[in-house]
């Protein structure tokens, strides 16, 4: 029995999620999942899958990785017009 009670202690322990109620004003009463500072209802460790795991993927030229490479690109386009710039007529 003592193993029970130290469980639902432990239980009752957990820090509670951050979200609040736009109705009431009262906050989630439910655990925070670890690492998080809200439950799994709240958002903790969601979000839909990326790249090609994701059901509305089409082509990715709207992806993270294309605008970082976007720019790169135009920091090198910047850098190159600098130096012609900056180059003697």
């Amino acid at each position: 029995m003592p193993f029970q009670v130290s469980k639902i202690r432990a239980a009752n322990a957990a820090p509670r999620c951050s979200a609040k109620s736009k109705r009431t004003g009262n906050r989630c009463k439910a655990p925070a999942k670890r690492g998080w500072q809200v439950c799994r209802m709240h958002g903790a460790g969601g979000g839909a899958p990326t790249g090609l795991a994701n059901g509305a993927w089409v082509h990715g030229n709207r992806s993270q990785a294309m605008e970082q490479n976007r720019r790169d690109l135009m920091a090198l386009v910047k850098l190159a017009r600098d130096c012609i710039k900056a180059l003697p007529s």
